[in-house]
C-alpha cells in the first residue's frame, strides 16, 4: 500500500468553524497513526467569497491546536503550490484532457437563457435540471454540430465545461464511515467543472489536486457525500485510481437538532471558532476558544471526542494518545451533540494538571491587575484558588479580594456576621495581628484560636466578621491563608476599614 496522505482543504471565506477544526484534527490523527502525511491546501478559487485574513487565521488556528501540517502554503512541500489560485496552469492542462474524453462537453448557454428555461419549468410545476435528459435540447457541444461549435469558439463566445453524466448507471460506492451504498446516475446532474473564466469549480479542482498531491484518503464533512458519485466518476474519466472516502457527521446544536452555527454560540454563550476573528468589513469580533481561556490541549481533547470513541471510553487523552488510538472505523455515523458544560469540564481537568508557575504566566498575560501582589504571593493565591477554577481568569475573578480591598460589604453577610459588639472585637483582633512576629498561616490560626477561647466565643463569632472585613463577603479559602497572603499591613488596614465603615 502506498504511503497514507490526507489533506485538509478549507476555503478562506471566513474563520475556521468547530466542524472544520474537527475535520483537520481527524485528518491529522489518521495520517499520524498510519505514519503518513497531513497536507493543508487552501481552496481559494471562489474569489467572490474571499475574506481578507481568513487564510492566516486558519493556519494560526491549526498551529494553536497543535495540528501542524507536513505540507502547506507556509511549510512548502514537493507537490505545491498549495493554494488553488496558484495552480491555474495545472487545471488548464486537465481541462484540455477531459474535453478530449466522452465525459465532458462545452456548454454555451447564457445565464439569462437558463433562467428563462427554469421559469418555464416552474410555470409547469416542475424543476429544471441540466442533466442527461435535457442536455440534448440545450446549447452545447453535444446538441450543436461541429461547425456551430467552432463558430462559437471563433467568436470567443463564453462557455462552461460540464460533466457528461452517464445515463442510467448504478454506482456502487463505499465510505469508511457510512459503509456501502449505491447511487443511480439519473438522479445526478451535469455539474459545471470549469467556469466561463477558465477557473475550475470545487469538484474538478478538488480531484485534480488530490491526484497530483497523491492523496490516498479524503476525510471531509457529510455535506459532500452527495458529490461522491460525481467525484468517483471524475477519477474514472481521467483514468486515475480514486482515493478512499470518509464523510464525517455533523456537530449538532446543544439541543441535538441541526448543525451547530455561530448563532447557536451567540445564543448559548460559547465560541464556535478556535480563535477570535474580527470581520474585516464589519469590524465585528467573533469569540474564540483561545481568548475565552481554553487551553489548546483541552480544546483538542474535547473536539476529538465529538464523534469518536477511544478504547475503554477514556476521556482524557493527549494528542499523542489520540494519535496512537485513532481509527476511522470507530468514528460515529450519527451527529455529535455539542455541550458547553463538557467543554468546560475538559478545560477544568487540564487546568488542574498545570503547575502553579505555568498558571502564573497565563494569569499575568491575561490579567494585568495581578501584578499588584508579589510573585510569591501570586503563587500562593493560585495554589489556593485553582481547584475550583475552569479558566485561568477564574483564579482572579474568584480571588479578586487578594488584589483589591473591599469597598462594599454583602448585605446578607452583614446581618449574619456583624452586631454591636463586633467593632470592638475586630479592633482587638487587629492589634493582635499587628503584634504577631511570625506572620504565617499556622501561627495566625493559633493566635486567632487562642483569642477566641480567651473571649469565650465560638469560632464563627470571630471568623465570620474577620472574613467579611478581609473579603467583603463570606467566601474564599481559610482565613489564616488569606491573612498570610495579604500581609500584616494590608490585613490590619482592611479590618480597621471595616470597623470604621460598617454601621
Amino acid at each position: 500500500m502506498s504511503k497514507v496522505r490526507v489533506r485538509f482543504a478549507p476555503s478562506p471565506t471566513g474563520p475556521l468553524h468547530l466542524g472544520g477544526a474537527r475535520t483537520a484534527l481527524y485528518d491529522y490523527l489518521f495520517a499520524k497513526n498510519k505514519g503518513g502525511d497531513f497536507v493543508l491546501r487552501i481552496e481559494d478559487t471562489d474569489t467572490t467569497r474571499f475574506v481578507e485574513g481568513a487564510e492566516d487565521y486558519i493556519m494560526e488556528a491549526l498551529e494553536w491546536c497543535g495540528i501542524i501540517p507536513d505540507e502547506s502554503p507556509k511549510h512548502g512541500g514537493p507537490y505545491g503550490p498549495y493554494r488553488q489560485s496558484e495552480r491555474r496552469d495545472i487545471y488548464d492542462r486537465y481541462t484540455e484532457a477531459i474535453l478530449k474524453t466522452d465525459y465532458a462537453y462545452m456548454a454555451f448557454d447564457t445565464a439569462e437563457e437558463l433562467d428563462a428555461i427554469r421559469s418555464e419549468y416552474e410555470a409547469r410545476g416542475e424543476v429544471f435540471s441540466y442533466d442527461n435528459k435535457t442536455r440534448n435540447t440545450l446549447r452545447n457541444s453535444i446538441s450543436l454540430s461541429e461547425e456551430e461549435v467552432q463558430q462559437l469558439l471563433d467568436a470567443k463566445t463564453p462557455f462552461v465545461v460540464r460533466f457528461k453524466m452517464p445515463f442510467d448507471r448504478t454506482l456502487n460506492l463505499e465510505d469508511i464511515i457510512r459503509g456501502k451504498f449505491s447511487v443511480n446516475t439519473n438522479v445526478l446532474d451535469d455539474k459545471v467543472l470549469v467556469k466561463n473564466d477558465g477557473m475550475p469549480t470545487y469538484h474538478f479542482a478538488n480531484i485534480i489536486d488530490d491526484h497530483e498531491m497523491k492523496i490516498t484518503h479524503v476525510i471531509r464533512g457529510e455535506e459532500w457525500l452527495p458529490s461522491m458519485g460525481l467525484h468517483v466518476l471524475l477519477y474514472e474519466a481521467m483514468g486515475w485510481e480514486a482515493p478512499e472516502f470518509a464523510h464525517l457527521s455533523l456537530i449538532l446544536k446543544p439541543e441535538g437538532k441541526g448543525k451547530l452555527s455561530k448563532r447557536d454560540g451567540d445564543k448559548f454563550g460559547f465560541p464556535v471558532f478556535p480563535l477570535d476573528f474580527k470581520d474585516p468589513v464589519t469590524g465585528v469580533v467573533s469569540k474564540g476558544y483561545r481568548e475565552e481561556g481554553y487551553l489548546p490541549e483541552a480544546f483538542v481533547n474535547f473536539l476529538a471526542l465529538l464523534g469518536w470513541s477511544p478504547a475503554d471510553d477514556k476521556e482524557i487523552l493527549s494528542l499523542e494518545d489520540m494519535t496512537k488510538e485513532f481509527d476511522l472505523y470507530k468514528v460515529h455515523k450519527a451527529g455529535a451533540r455539542f455541550s458547553k458544560e463538557k467543554a468546560e469540564w475538559f478545560n477544568h481537568q487540564y487546568l488542574q494538571k498545570k503547575s502553579d508557575t505555568e498558571l502564573m504566566k497565563m494569569l499575568k498575560a491575561s490579567t494585568p491587575n495581578v501584578d499588584v501582589v508579589s510573585e510569591a504571593s501570586l503563587l500562593k493565591v493560585i495554589g489556593l484558588m485553582k481547584e475550583r477554577a475552569t479558566f485561568p481568569k477564574d483564579i482572579y475573578e474568584n480571588g479578586k479580594f487578594f488584589f483589591e480591598a473591599p469597598t462594599t460589604y454583602d448585605e446578607k453577610a452583614l446581618k449574619k456576621a456583624w452586631n454591636d459588639e463586633t467593632p470592638a472585637l475586630m479592633s482587638e483582633l487587629a492589634n493582635l495581628l499587628q503584634n504577631l512576629e511570625v506572620f504565617e498561616a499556622n501561627p495566625i490560626k493559633e493566635a486567632v484560636h487562642h483569642f477566641t477561647e480567651e473571649k469565650g466565643l465560638g469560632m464563627g463569632k470571630v471568623m465570620m466578621p474577620l472574613r467579611l472585613s478581609l473579603v467583603g463577603e463570606l467566601k474564599g479559602p481559610d482565613v489564616p491563608d488569606i491573612i498570610e497572603i495579604l500581609g500584616k499591613e494590608e490585613s490590619v488596614a482592611r479590618i480597621q476599614n471595616a470597623v470604621k465603615n460598617i454601621h
